[in-house]
């Protein structure tokens, strides 16, 4: 083995494509966080004072010590073609602290602090929660099929990321079209752009200086944004104690959503890293999460109130052949855009349809490379793993009117996008040893899919007992159904013509 010290840099030029990508992805999450807090009523003080600070610690812990774990791994691989994991606040988890947490936690108080209070201990405690899985996520990650969890996962690039940013993309045709026919040559024809400007940058400039000279961006946005420019000092806070009380009495109700978001979180986080590792990168699940949980409760002490997650633009970042550097640099550039109030000002200059195409970019690589890294044998299990995402996209952006606006479709869509990440991975694995003829193995999943319904992690609105009967009855008779194919897979297979077949 050679012992030849590795030269592994700390920022190279293919970090800077990966470090926009990164960047829009925390940026747009940031963005939506303001605008969602301002709209309910919370105050500037609140939200660009102590969430906005808060949040960005989070990213600037996770985003260096994962930029040091790609430092550690290619060291012990002796490689420097390692790539970062990136790491940033849960989109869908956003959501769900945003009006499953935060909102119902102002309606019961009408008190702006003390909700926020009340958000950022549910927020420490989730992290807590994630830290406490940790223990178990190598062993989950043994047991439960490759195609299962990155069909999961690639139900999410599908619906949540390339989907969605391709909406976002043609909402404006003229900038949108073109900077996604760049980042196409780009990034995956690979023709260098001019000046050998990075393919993001170069995209973003371009789509930025188009929507502001054709008119379709409003240069007041700039004004308005500007106005939030200030100097905000990242001060740890007693918050997240002090919210304790309340949410372990008068809002106990609020675990129901803590605990299955939680598990939804290390399970994404899980996959991530699953995916990361069939791109070439292999990272301990258990430090992962553990980092992600411990991320979220730092951020919660300094005023943060989201759980953190490692992207699944990892393997986006990988295609581009980043390295360390645009962790580093995303964990800087978050730093001055907190302390300076710089997010509402990004947001306002460069339209979304400018960097939309990126993560289009984005989640193509992550459904390609679910196919690419699995047996072609394996592709219908992908396929099904996807599918419950297209529900839960659905009901999701028709939020609490799901059911009645769904309903002249059908009945089965919003309970399959409940709990979707579950549903994909079990569909996906009872499928991957149905292929294998592991018919015991596929019964114990229909039998975790049961349990999952019983207590409402899957196809139910919340956790409860008996949640969703019909289906805890369905995966139970599934999986005894799976026992008779396993019996008479075994009788077939003792029959002395399939003996000598098996001998030959």
């Amino acid at each position: 083995m050679s012992t030849k010290t590795i030269h592994y840099p700390w920022y190279k030029k293919e970090d800077t494509d990966a470090f926009f990508a990164l960047f829009q992805n925390n940026l747009a999450n940031f963005v939506i966080i303001a605008v969602t807090m301002l709209g309910m009523g919370f105050p500037a003080s609140i939200v660009f004072g102590k969430v906005i600070p808060g949040a960005a610690v989070a990213v600037i812990v996770g985003n260096l010590y994962y930029a040091y774990s790609a430092k550690r791994l290619a060291i012990k691989e002796g490689r420097t073609d390692v790539t970062a994991l990136s790491y940033g606040i849960s989109t869908p988890v956003m959501f769900v602290f945003l009006f499953g947490v935060l909102l119902p936690a102002y309606s019961l108080t009408n008190d702006y602090e003390l909700a926020w209070k009340i958000a950022v201990a549910a927020a420490f405690i989730s992290g807590l929660i994630e830290v406490l899985i940790s223990v178990t996520g190598n062993w989950i990650r043994e047991r439960v099929p490759r195609p299962a969890m990155l069909g999961a996962l690639a139900g999410v690039a599908l619906t949540f990321v390339a989907g969605e940013m391709l909406f976002k993309t043609f909402e404006m045709p003229v900038v949108g079209l073109l900077v996604l026919a760049i980042i196409l040559v780009g990034l995956i024809g690979k023709l260098a752009m001019p000046f050998k400007i990075p393919t993001s940058l170069f995209a973003i400039v371009i789509g930025t200086v188009l929507a502001f000279t054709l008119g379709y961006s409003d240069s007041s946005k700039i004004s308005e944004g500007l106005s939030n420019l200030g100097f905000y000092p990242i001060l740890p806070t007693l918050a997240p104690f002090e919210g304790l009380g309340l949410l372990f009495t008068t809002l106990i109700g609020l675990f129901a959503i803590i605990l299955p978001i939680t598990i939804y979180n290390a399970v994404e986080t899980m996959n991530n890293v699953d995916a990361m590792s069939a791109a070439g990168d292999s990272y301990d699940v258990r430090e992962c999460q553990a980092v992600d949980g411990a991320g979220t409760m730092i951020g919660a002490i300094f005023g943060g109130l989201f759980p953190t997650t490692v992207y699944i633009a990892t393997v986006g970042s990988k295609w581009m052949g980043a390295g360390r550097g645009y962790s580093i640099l995303n964990a800087i550039v978050f730093g001055f855009a907190a302390l300076f109030g710089l997010i509402a000002a990004l947001s306002a200059i460069i339209p979304i349809a400018a960097v939309a195409p990126i993560l289009v970019f984005v989640g193509m690589s992550m459904v390609a490379t679910a196919f690419q890294t699995n047996e072609a044998k394996y592709y219908p299990a992908v396929a099904i793993a996807m599918l419950p995402y297209l529900s839960n996209f659905v009901m999701t952006r028709f939020n609490n009117s799901a059911g009645e606006a769904v309903a002249n479709i059908s009945s089965g869509i919003v309970p399959l996008g409940q709990g979707a990440m579950f549903t994909g991975i079990i569909l996906g694995a009872i499928t991957v040893f149905i292929i294998d003829k592991k018919y015991y193995k596929a019964a114990s999943f229909a039998l975790v899919g049961a349990f999952l319904s019983f207590f409402g992690l899957m196809h139910a609105p919340s956790l409860a007992i008996n949640a969703a009967t019909d289906f805890t009855i369905g995966y139970m008779i599934v999986a005894l159904f799976f026992v008779y194919c396993a019996y008479a897979h075994s009788k077939t297979n003792a029959l002395p013509e399939n003996k000598e077949k098996t001998a030959a």
